[in-house]
Formats: C-alpha cells, sequence, structure tokens
C-alpha cells in the first residue's frame, strides 16, 4: 500500500525551479511537463517501495536517481518525506545542508 508523501518547502521550491529551468530554456513547457510527470512517477514509486533508492550518508535518508537528478526522501511515522530534488548538474552544498536536518 502506498504511503502518504510529504513534501518539504525546499523540495516544493526545488522541483519548481528545475521545472521553470527548463520552460525558459526551451521556450516551451512541453519537456517541463514530461519532466515533472516522471518526477510524480518516481514519488509514486517511492511511495509504494519505500526502500527501493540508495541509502545515503545522511541518517534515515535515502536517493533514489531520476535522470539527470536525484530525489532525497525519508520514512518517517509511516509517511514519505520528500526532502529535495537534486540536479546533478549543480554543486554539493545542498547536500550539505541536508546533513544538517539529521
Amino acid at each position: 500500500m502506498a504511503k502518504e508523501i510529504v513534501w518539504s518547502e525546499q523540495a516544493i521550491n526545488s522541483r519548481k525551479s528545475i521545472l521553470k529551468y527548463w520552460v525558459l530554456k526551451n521556450q516551451s513547457t512541453a519537456y517541463s511537463i514530461k519532466l515533472d510527470e516522471l518526477f510524480r512517477e518516481a514519488v509514486t514509486l517511492i511511495s509504494k517501495y519505500p526502500i527501493i533508492g540508495k541509502p545515503t550518508d545522511i541518517k534515515n535518508t535515502r536517493a533514489k536517481k531520476l535522470r539527470d537528478y536525484i530525489i532525497f526522501y525519508a520514512e518517517v511515522d509511516n509517511k514519505i518525506h520528500i526532502y529535495y530534488i537534486w540536479d546533478n548538474s549543480k554543486k554539493a552544498s545542498v547536500v550539505s545542508r541536508l546533513r544538517g536536518r539529521r
């Protein structure tokens, strides 16, 4: 059974930022719509199979790779908390901030 998904403000903002970047770059929403659907499918899969992602060195946090992105999440109180969607082309500073969560 799928677990409830809880999006952090950081996760919502990172997702919006990624999608907005592609709209501006392509001058079209087509790719962003497809990418958002991939994000939604991945999160649905995570909610059904929480251990699908690789464990990270951040306590209780897993990472699910999706193309050029990584979804950081954890199972807390029988819910899936999405912490951040990482764009692999960015520097590691956000990962350092995530470590401070735990």
